[in-house]
Formats: structure tokens, C-alpha cells, sequence
């Protein structure tokens, strides 16, 4: 399968710190790929590039061919960062599905559902809990089934149970057509991946 993602020789720097060195790096449509690695090893600086969040220090990434540019159309790349950035006056399922109302589409059946959200989906989604509150994000990430979904530490506030459910979305993403990468230090989402790109201090290690 063609690359989807493309990071060429990528190194980044955060004034004297430097992130990433010299990484390159081809995802594959279709894939659901995990970036293992300790905190500080690069993983969220990767996936921020690669989502168009910042030019890097040099090299270069390219989404679908072209630079990326930042989330101008969460169909084509999508992205859960750490730092959830939910419209707190907005409920569950405004949050979840606002770029499919933006877009005048239909949202996916059952999206909700699958992540345990529905009972929540009327609240205002500043009094769920930081579960419920990541999962409403993941929702929103998936919800127009974008070409590219980039996903930060995605079970980081999940119990075991919803860690399951969070998998089944991305698995079930991925066999939709959504090409999956995430950065994680959970065991259970490097054993669902379908490639594990290990990164320490920065660099591609295996």
C-alpha cells in the first residue's frame, strides 16, 4: 500500500532542546500504527507534526502527498491531543459531532453508543468526568471518518473497560478506511496495532 504519511528526515527543536532527530517514517494506508516510547522520547511532538500543528526545525511531512497544514478538514486529518480542547458550554454530543453538523452530515451510527457516551450525550460536557470527557474527544476525532486520525496517550484516562471500548473504535476505524496513529506507552494498545515504531530520546529505535 502507498504512504499516507510521510515524515522525511525530520528534526525538531523547542529553542535549545531538540525533540526529533532526524526521524523518517512511511504509514501506509489502512494501517493503525502505535508510536511506543517513554515520555520525553518524541511520540506527541511527532504526532503534532504530523497533524500540521508547527512546521519542523527541518525535513519534512507530507499527508496524502501535500505538506501538512494543520486540521483544515477533519476529514482528511483528525486529531486527539492530550489537551482535549472541548467546548465547555457545549454538551456531550455537540462536542462529539459538531464537525458533522458543521459539514451537514450525517454522524455515524451508534458512534456514541460504542464509547458509552450516550447516557452523558445531553450533559454539558464540563460535568462528566475526564473519561468521559476523552472519549467525547476520540468521538469527535472519528466522527467524519477522517483519511488520517492522530491520537495522543487515547486511553490515558480510561478505565479497563472503556480502554476496550476505545480499541474497538479504533480498530473499527481503521477497518472503515481511517488510517490510525497513535502515541502510547499502554500495552494494550501496542498489542492491538497492526506495526509498533518504537522512539527514545527522539529518534527511531525500532
Amino acid at each position: 500500500m502507498s504512504a499516507l504519511l510521510e515524515v522525511r528526515g525530520v528534526t525538531h527543536a523547542f529553542g535549545p532542546a531538540t525533540v526529533l532527530h532526524d526521524v523518517t517514517l512511511d504509514v501506509a494506508a489502512g494501517e493503525l500504527l502505535a508510536l511506543a516510547g517513554r515520555s520525553g522520547s518524541g511520540k506527541s511532538t511527532l504526532c503534532h507534526l504530523a497533524a500540521g500543528l508547527g512546521a519542523p526545525s527541518s525535513g519534512e511531512v507530507l499527508v496524502a502527498g501535500a505538506p501538512a497544514r494543520g486540521i483544515e478538514d477533519w476529514a482528511v486529518t483528525a486529531l486527539l491531543p492530550q489537551r482535549l480542547a472541548l467546548a465547555e458550554e457545549l454538551t456531550v454530543a455537540e462536542n462529539a459531532l459538531l464537525p458533522c453538523w458543521l459539514r451537514g452530515m450525517t454522524p455515524p451510527d451508534g458512534l456514541l453508543r460504542s464509547l458509552q457516551l450516550e447516557d452523558v450525550a445531553g450533559a454539558p460536557v464540563s460535568r462528566t468526568s475526564l473519561g468521559e470527557q476523552q472519549r467525547t474527544a476520540l468521538a469527535r476525532t472519528l466522527s467524519l471518518r477522517p483519511r488520517l486520525a492522530l491520537l495522543d496517550e487515547p486511553t490515558g484516562h480510561q478505565d479497563d473497560d472503556n480502554v476496550e471500548r476505545v480499541l474497538a473504535a479504533l480498530v473499527a476505524a481503521r477497518e472503515a478506511g481511517t488510517t490510525v496513529v497513535v502515541a502510547t506507552h499502554d500495552d494494550r494498545v501496542l498489542e492491538a496495532a497492526t506495526r509498533v515504531v518504537r522512539l527514545a530520546g527522539g529518534r527511531v529505535v525500532g
